[in-house]
């Protein structure tokens, strides 16, 4: 039987709409505002095949280096061999949008900027340095008035 290494060779599922987002793009795809320096992912959405990536970088992010009217330019590093080489692709704006990465570090850097003024405020000194999870704290555990149960099996019975 033939055997195909197309393009789009075994990306039956990769590039499939999924349950009930099939039909017309929304608009708000269009009206995304990406400037250079942005981090975005890549998600080829199979309803547009012009500016679509190749099916490799569908799921990897990448960094917006050119802005044109319908298009995006993104830098992405592709491990080729025991290195990694940074590949430009240029791909319509349908099969990307802003990665979420960085918002857990952003929304911190507004949070440690609020109590660095409340502290100052308050003429204290913060810490905002985060702390790794720490070992539980130790418990004393009396046996007084909780007197030790001997837990077995239950003796196995027929029913005949």
């Amino acid at each position: 039987m033939p055997h195909s290494f197309g393009l789009r060779a075994r990306t039956r599922h990769m590039f499939s709409r999924k349950f009930r987002e099939h039909g017309a793009i929304p608009l708000s795809t269009y009206l995304k505002t990406y400037k250079v320096g942005d981090i975005v992912d890549i998600k080829a959405n199979a309803a547009v095949q012009k500016g679509m990536p190749h099916k490799f970088y569908h799921g990897r992010t990448g960094v917006v280096y050119n802005v044109t009217k319908s298009a995006v330019g993104v830098i992405i590093y592709k491990k080729v061999g025991s290195r990694y080489m940074e590949k430009r692709v240029n791909l319509r704006i349908e099969h990307v949008k802003h990665s979420k990465c960085r918002q857990e570090f952003l929304d911190r850097v507004k949070e440690n900027a609020q109590k660095k003024i409340d502290a100052r405020a308050a003429g204290i000194k913060v810490n905002l340095k985060r702390i790794p999870a720490q070992p539980r704290e130790a418990r004393h555990v009396s046996t007084a008035d909780n007197v030790p149960q001997t837990i077995t099996a239950i003796p196995y019975e027929t029913l005949l």
